[in-house]
């Protein structure tokens, strides 16, 4: 399953860089986004490195998850595709 890294999660005055926004392809609402919680995300560096991470909880209505990840991202990985297992 692919996902699509949108943002670092944020407030209006902080950013979490180990914490990051992704849409997941194929899904569309909350409850299918729930049923992700759990599995794990990883995402590819250019380098060849692969940053793990886990599906914490749904992020909005629209299927949006977020996800912890082991180390802070770079900004380099917003807009980047993400692996689901």
């Amino acid at each position: 399953m692919n996902g699509r890294i949108i943002n670092f999660r944020g407030g209006r005055h902080t950013q979490r860089h180990d914490q990051m926004v992704i849409i997941v392809d194929g899904v569309s609402d909350k409850d299918k986004a729930g049923s992700l919680v759990g599995k794990s995300a990883v995402w590819k560096s250019p380098a060849g490195k692969e940053l793990k991470g886990k599906i914490t909880q749904p992020h909005g209505n629209s299927g949006a998850v977020r996800v912890l990840f082991e180390t802070g991202m770079p900004g380099q990985s917003v807009g980047a595709s993400v692996d689901i297992q």
